[in-house]
């Protein structure tokens, strides 16, 4: 049996831990510390699901040494976390260990392989390259999230819609390894696609995230009053232009217009974004790899982004502000 670790057991991680383990298709353990830590060695994995608390077995340490090494470290941290997590996986990694990044926004490895960008790392998201030391290119397997889960307590995982993931190789293309990986996430009951262009799933999510996110946290609304103001919906749809046209250059054409995108958006409701929820909790902002790292790579490409500087700009004060984003 596969030996997977989720790195990370927040929503997300808690989400696809626990849903491997109660299918039994893998042999699931957690890295996780603090109350996280606490409740996963207490009760295990819990998933509340349709109104009916399900629990499964999880081996949970906050040592990876105590681990070993896996098939699968699935990587599912908040952004600001990662560059110091990364350091500590060497010991899950083996000669055949796959990791996949399951987070919010751009990864670090995302510039690699792009010339138009150069060899530098992308600073808004992995700054001195420190994840990538950590975490050689060579086993990434490229990941975007389409779920939505909270976390009612530490350990405690609330699943609220969709079971998506798009996997695929960073670089392109088809693999053994990404259809085997594919094959044990559908195992645990998730809806997976293995996409041949991992990177503009990537960026496609990007390009619709990248608005809603820091505008509710900034002013405390969820997206459907956001997108119901047209001058706030029109600033929104500026950048997103903007952000398309950084996406042509990196070769991730967006085939939909803003207002396309506004409208699928609104169906959903009233959500609160992921961003908004993290600054109600008082939690980190994850604003470089959603606002951060567009604005870096219009100042690369030299593709103008005004809108998206403003947006950055307002989001970062307020994060400084509030204590949710480095000064």
């Amino acid at each position: 049996m596969d030996k997977v670790c989720i790195v990370g057991a927040g929503a997300i991680g808690g989400f696809i831990g626990a849903r491997l383990a109660l299918h039994g298709a893998a042999q699931v353990s957690a890295l996780a510390r603090g109350a996280t830590l606490d409740a996963l060695r207490t009760h295990g994995w819990r998933l509340r699901e349709g109104g009916a608390l399900r629990q499964g077995p999880v081996a949970a340490s906050d040592e990876p040494a105590e681990l070993g090494p896996q098939d699968l470290v699935l990587v599912a941290v908040k952004g600001p976390a990662l560059a110091e997590v990364a350091p500590r996986l060497g010991p899950l990694l083996g000669p055949d260990t796959v990791v996949l990044p399951a987070m919010n926004g751009v990864p670090w490895w995302f510039g690699r392989g792009i010339a138009a960008l150069g060899p530098e790392p992308l600073a808004s998201v992995d700054p001195g390259g420190r994840i990538a030391g950590a975490i050689p290119f060579e086993r990434v397997l490229g990941c975007v999230v389409h779920l939505a889960a909270s976390t009612a307590e530490p350990g405690l995982v609330e699943h609220r819609m969709g079971q998506g993931l798009i996997v695929g190789e960073p670089g392109g293309g088809d693999s053994v390894r990404a259809q085997r990986i594919g094959a044990l996430l559908r195992a645990g009951g998730l809806d997976v696609t293995v996409s041949a262009d991992v990177r503009r799933d990537i960026w496609y999510k990007l390009w619709g995230n990248l608005t809603i996110n820091p505008v509710s946290a900034i002013t405390g609304a969820t997206a459907d009053r956001v997108l119901d103001d047209p001058l706030v919906r029109d600033f929104c749809s500026r950048a997103m232009r903007e952000a398309a046209a950084i996406g042509e250059r990196l070769g991730c054409p967006i085939e939909q217009s803003p207002t396309d995108r506004h409208a699928v958006t609104r169906k959903l409701g009233a959500f609160r974004s992921s961003m908004l929820q993290d600054a109600d909790a008082g939690r980190p902002l994850e604003l470089d790899a959603i606002a951060g790292v567009v604005h870096e790579l219009g100042a690369r490409l030299d593709v103008p982004t005004p809108n998206v500087d403003a947006l950055f700009g307002l989001a970062r004060l307020f994060g400084r502000t509030h204590g949710l984003y480095p000064g």
